[in-house]
């Protein structure tokens, strides 16, 4: 499949990554307007003090229309600490490697930029996601129940260390 990955903001990311997060959740977890306010409050507070150097968001284009994407926060954390965020892909790319070519993406950023651990926050039940933040070195560090989504689930906060060269 062609596509294009863009770095950065363009005009319409943060609503468009705010609806692929809505309809995904909505549809599979039935997860509501707290949800979607929830992904576009923050995330549009992460473009508002984006630091090129801290930070990066990568998007996969498909005929000029966002697809996919992915965040390190790198700025609101303790030195060298990176949180992974607003990782989704649409259903055209699902299931055709876009997930694993964002996911590469984002952790050589976290190696560049010597980041030396990353973590981030999900739930119980994404196991295409889970496949792929294990396979990346992220383990399971704490477990709870929580509503941080908007409905009550199983929280899970995954942890790495940056060690991208050693999956090469």
């Amino acid at each position: 499949m062609d596509f294009e990955m863009i770095t950065g903001y363009m005009p319409g990311l943060i609503g468009r990554i705010t609806e692929l997060h809505a309809l995904y959740y909505s549809k599979n977890w039935n997860f509501g307007e707290y949800f979607e306010i929830k992904v576009a409050t923050e995330l549009s507070e992460f473009i508002a003090n984006y630091n090129q150097g801290k930070d990066r968001i990568y998007s996969i284009l498909i005929d000029d229309k966002i697809e996919g994407s992915i965040s390190i926060n790198g700025s609101t954390e303790n030195r060298h600490i990176a949180h992974l965020r607003w990782f989704i892909t649409s259903n055209k790319l699902r299931g055709k490697g876009a997930g694993n070519y964002l996911m590469n993406e984002a952790m050589k950023f976290c190696e560049q930029n010597k980041y030396n651990h990353a973590y981030l926050w999900t739930f119980q039940g994404l196991a295409s996601a889970r496949h792929l933040y294990e396979k990346y070195g992220f383990n399971l560090t704490e477990e709870r129940t929580g509503e941080q989504w908007g409905s009550v689930v199983t929280e899970q906060r995954f942890d790495a260390e940056i060690r991208l060269s050693e999956r090469a």
